[in-house]
């Protein structure tokens, strides 16, 4: 029989499953006594842990919501995966959240077991984050916590938002979801006033309090939320845009690139039109070079001048025939 100490630890972990646990069962999986088990549940309870009870057939325990926040019992892979995530944060993921994330990140490897200190630590030496080419926008855990309170609560949110010169627009939405896309936030939301889905920066809101009236959910833009948000962002931030007629299949060009490069129209089933840009031509240039597929471009300018430099280049790199 497991001493107490084990016993209460094994049962913290049964009551963590998301289901309710009847007594008799909990005393047959502990191999004790019913009494055995209330008298443990009443133990958890002292130390803070929310135990909820219900009577009836399809009653039993289960582990509530508290107060305070109780200790946690976490198995060998959730306490690596969490001090992954707490040492992510603390580098800057949520801006805002730093200090607070390095805290409970010393308290969580103070108590991990040896073996498991050694893999984080060795996850730690030997990976390294690719610093990005631009800071990414300041985004405060504050707003962060309204924008996905009002989506949980299906409220409008009124807010000021920021355009790209710094007006300020007054906005009531229907929020949706809150995307974390590159290396910024965003807001995907119903505008009540303009009556069409819109994608905003989460770094150029300013909520208003209190929250608006409650809607009824709609369906999610396109059906897929991700490649939606991957559209409208990098469309909206494109210096280059460029329409390209591409030799191949529109099925053989949309395996090809992600929905952040941009979309494809069918012709005829030899040909298509991609719809792409970028914020270099440079980079443009890579992106029709990886279709693997003859194409022709008109504009922009820059863009035409930058890949006759390019093929004039790789001739030159080049032995010739013979």
């Amino acid at each position: 029989m497991l001493d107490t100490s084990a016993r209460l630890l094994r049962l913290l972990s049964l009551l963590q499953t998301a289901r309710s646990w009847p007594g008799s069962e909990l005393a047959e999986r502990l191999g004790v006594s019913g009494r055995t088990v209330r008298n443990d549940i009443d133990r958890l309870r002292e130390l803070g842990y929310p135990v909820d009870a219900t009577r009836g057939t399809t009653g039993g325990y289960r582990l509530g919501a508290g107060a305070v926040m109780p200790p946690l019992l976490l198995d060998d892979e959730e306490a690596v995966a969490v001090t992954i995530a707490l040492h992510t944060a603390a580098q800057g993921a949520v801006p805002g959240t730093e200090e607070t994330s390095l805290r409970a990140l010393a308290k969580l490897e103070q108590v991990l077991p040896s073996r498991l200190r050694r893999r984080v630590r060795a996850l730690r030496a030997y990976t390294v984050a690719v610093p990005a080419d631009r800071p990414a926008p300041a985004v405060s855990a504050e707003v962060l916590t309204v924008l996905v309170s009002a989506c949980r609560d299906r409220e409008r949110l009124r807010f000021y938002y920021l355009d790209h010169a710094g007006a300020s627009t007054r906005r009531i939405v229907e929020p949706y979801r809150a995307v974390n896309w590159g290396r910024r936030w965003y807001l995907v939301a119903w505008d009540v006033e303009r009556e069409d889905w819109r994608t905003f920066r989460a770094d150029r809101i300013r909520p208003r309090t209190p929250a608006g009236p409650r809607f009824a959910p709609r369906e999610a833009p396109d059906g897929d939320l991700a490649a939606y948000v991957s559209r409208r962002v990098s469309g909206a931030a494109w210096r280059y845009r460029a329409r390209v007629t591409v030799h191949a299949p529109a099925a053989v060009v949309l395996e090809r690139i992600n929905p952040a490069v941009g979309t494809v129209e069918a012709i005829d089933a030899d040909s298509c039109v991609l719809m792409t840009g970028a914020d270099t031509v440079q980079t443009l240039a890579v992106h029709l070079g990886m279709l693997d597929c003859d194409f022709d471009v008109t504009g922009p300018e820059e863009l035409v001048t930058h890949l006759r430099l390019l093929a004039e280049r790789c001739a030159r790199s080049t032995p010739p025939l013979r």
